[in-house]
């Protein structure tokens, strides 16, 4: 069973996906934003291909638990995608995700055009990383 994690940004989508056996976490390719239609077919192709189960997809909420104007565009995301497919979508808490992300490669001394370039991704996989976790316990 794969699992998706999305990482939603208003001009980046990050994307991971779990292993078979949902362990783990890996990064795909991140997908940059063009028009919502084309940007959840690129969605759509990556659950085909990789036959994905279900999706889990960050919301960023604010520090004292409410939902703000990033939040709400994440919602109307996940209520369009919901849509598109016959597979469960769900939400998790990611405060603090592209944080964790920024600090991680930070850590790894990767450039900053390699960070520019890799916080969506790694972002997602921290969410579904976290969405493991918690499923398995």
């Amino acid at each position: 069973m794969r699992i998706m994690g999305i990482d939603y940004g208003e001009k980046r989508i990050g994307v991971a996906i779990s292993d078979p056996l949902g362990i783990t976490a890996q990064g795909l390719p991140t997908i940059e934003r063009t028009n919502i239609q084309e940007d959840i077919q690129k969605i759509l192709n990556i659950i085909r291909e990789k036959e994905v189960n279900e999706i889990v997809v960050g919301l960023p909420k604010h520090m004292n638990n409410t939902l703000g104007e990033k939040a709400h565009a994440v919602m109307a995301f996940v209520d369009l995608l919901k849509k598109h497919v016959t597979i469960p979508v769900n939400t998790i808490d990611e405060r603090l995700s592209t944080v964790r992300a920024h600090k991680a490669m930070l850590e790894g001394d990767l450039s900053r055009k390699k960070r520019k370039d890799r916080v969506d991704m790694i972002a997602a996989q921290l969410i579904l990383q976290g969405y493991l976790d918690r499923i398995k316990k």
